[in-house]
């Protein structure tokens, strides 16, 4: 059997992941793939357990270190549960956020290096990456607008971070784009929802038509 495709969907709050991962989905299915949607952290017991110490906003005194190695343990229990599972079926699995979040957000923004929480993540994924990875680029200020408008969206310990430590993610993200061009592609996420899919829509296309 064919190994199913994994892809993931990043970028700063309020960049419209989790409503893109569930149109791309919609979209994937009616290509006539099966697709299973899921998160990180999270997507099974276990991760979705430590997703609640990560982002728990009373956690303040949480040390970086332990916030990366935290996201690699959910991630490990994720990718042995879930993701590698569903892949040996043949499905295609879509994932909120993966392994450049962590690159971003713990590597550079906290400064614990982007070298040293890459080999944690390697440790913890026995070297696994997504196929394709859609980074959606939305600016900090427009990103943090969108969830503060956003009645119903959980705000966790992230959200309530400075304005600058969301710009250093960012910095962290086109980084992360400089060292693994052929697997992720920038997508301008500051534009409607609308306009954000078609875009995400012809990068599918693309990768679909190489792959198939």
């Amino acid at each position: 059997m064919k190994r199913g495709y994994f892809f993931s969907a990043e970028g700063n709050e309020g960049a419209g992941k989790s409503t893109i991962v569930m149109m791309a989905s919609q979209y994937l299915i009616s290509k006539g793939l099966e697709v299973i949607t899921t998160r990180e952290p999270g997507g099974i017991t276990i991760a979705e357990q430590i997703r609640s110490v990560i982002l728990d906003k009373n956690n303040t005194m949480m040390d970086g270190r332990t916030e990366a190695l935290l996201y690699a343990a959910a991630r490990r229990q994720h990718l042995k549960e879930k993701i590698s599972p569903t892949l040996s079926e043949g499905k295609t699995i879509i994932c909120d956020r993966f392994i450049d979040s962590s690159l971003a957000y713990q590597g550079y923004a906290r400064g614990l290096g982007v070298d040293e929480v890459l080999s944690i993540n390697q440790f913890a994924t026995d070297n696994l990456f997504p196929d394709l990875t859609l980074y959606l680029d939305v600016d900090p200020e427009l990103g943090l607008k969108r969830i503060q408008e956003h009645e119903n969206r959980e705000i966790n310990r992230l959200d309530l971070e400075s304005l600058a430590f969301h710009k250093k993610v960012r910095e962290g993200y086109l980084e992360v784009i400089n060292r693994f061009p052929d697997r992720i592609i920038k997508i301008n996420a500051n534009e409607t929802l609308n306009v954000v899919f078609e875009e995400v829509k012809q990068v599918l296309d693309q990768f679909l038509a190489k792959n198939e």
